[in-house]
């Protein structure tokens, strides 16, 4: 395939299962006939963790130029130094500390368009705190890079997609948190991205209640009827197709979701819990609202399972065909909205 787009992947912490998940990617060689592929962190960790896992063969080119990308093997771009303390399952200030080194060469080489795609593997939020004591998470911490004053942590797999409010923030916080203004944002941006990133044509988006029973007409709260009915009005009164808000427990138990494109959670448990649920192992999450694509798997360090060989591929494996597919839908939404006069015309003719 001439002209392939290139991926970078990040180890992520390379005491959990991030390392062991993108080597079983990038062993099965079909996958190098829809992308190139470049990974951030270091050579002497990939050798760490083939050993360990007892994987033949698995070859590598140690990029230190992009003219010199290969096409047909993982690249490597050494991020660390050599001597770095490989320690399966434990949490230690060093792996953050690195974590984040590669995650900053990978999202400048992004904004230098050396990469098409970045797909993060999972951190230990602490570890890096220790070295950045704001550090709320992979999702902020690029969208604040990429200069997004707004993004949208959104979970996608074929049977659900869910969006939040709210990302990482204690839950004593998240009434205080949310807004009209700030929840209408949030459906705007998941309709502008199921249009452009998804390729779906008029997207039905549920937003779900903060309070159970909704409210049970403010008998419960406030914020339903007032914050978020206010924010749905308002998203269908701009021609978006927007229905809420569902109490949580009744939406999902009665298969609701299903007749919706996404559906908008006020607040991380709130999604996350049913989507893992549902989606168990095959999951990814998505940043949407950004200028950049970048996906990553659904799951944790797993330092529990760190190099036992027990750790599953599959998410992570979606997150690369998921920024493929939105990096396709990106570039044929740009084509057909270049020039919508014409595309009218043709169309008529």
């Amino acid at each position: 395939m001439e002209n392939k787009p290139t991926v970078g992947i990040t180890l992520g912490d390379y005491n959990g299962i991030g390392p062991e998940v993108v080597i079983k990617t990038l062993t099965d060689e079909r996958i190098f006939h829809f992308a190139n592929y470049v990974i951030y962190g270091s050579r002497s960790v990939i050798h760490y963790y083939t050993k360990a896992l007892k994987i033949q063969n698995f070859q590598v080119n140690e990029l230190t130029s992009f003219e010199k990308l290969n096409t047909k093997i993982p690249n490597v771009v050494n991020c660390w130094n050599d001597q770095v303390q490989i320690a399966p399952g434990k949490a230690t200030n060093e792996a953050g500390a690195d974590a984040l080194i590669a995650l900053d060469r990978a999202i400048s080489d992004l904004q230098q368009k050396n990469i098409d795609i970045l797909v993060t593997g999972p951190v230990n939020k602490q570890t890096i705190a220790a070295k950045l004591p704001d550090f709320r998470g992979q999702t902020e911490y690029i969208a604040s890079k990429v200069g997004a004053g707004k993004s949208l942590m959104m979970m996608c797999d074929d049977k659900l997609r869910v969006g939040l409010v709210t990302n990482h923030l204690p839950l004593k916080e998240v009434a205080g948190a949310i807004d009209m203004n700030g929840i209408f944002s949030k459906i705007e941006m998941l309709h502008q991205s199921l249009t452009q990133d998804f390729a779906i044509h008029k997207p039905k988006i549920a937003v779900l209640a903060l309070n159970p029973h909704a409210g049970d007409n403010n008998l419960l709260g406030k914020e339903d009827r007032e914050i978020i009915a206010p924010a749905v009005t308002k998203a269908r009164d701009k021609g978006m197709i927007a229905l809420g808000p569902y109490p949580a427990d009744s939406f999902f138990g009665n298969h609701y979701y299903r007749h919706f494109d996404v559906v908008l959670a006020m607040y991380h448990d709130q999604g996350l819990i049913p989507f893992k649920t549902l989606t168990f192992d095959t999951g990814v999450n998505y940043t949407a609202g950004l200028p950049i694509i970048r996906t990553s798997p659904d799951h944790g360090t797993a330092y529990d399972i760190a190099g036992k060989d027990k750790a599953n591929a599959g998410s992570l494996r979606n997150a690369i065909f998921a920024g493929l597919d939105i990096l396709r839908n990106r570039a044929d939404y740009a084509e057909m909205t270049a020039n919508p006069v014409e595309r009218v015309s043709i169309e008529r003719e």
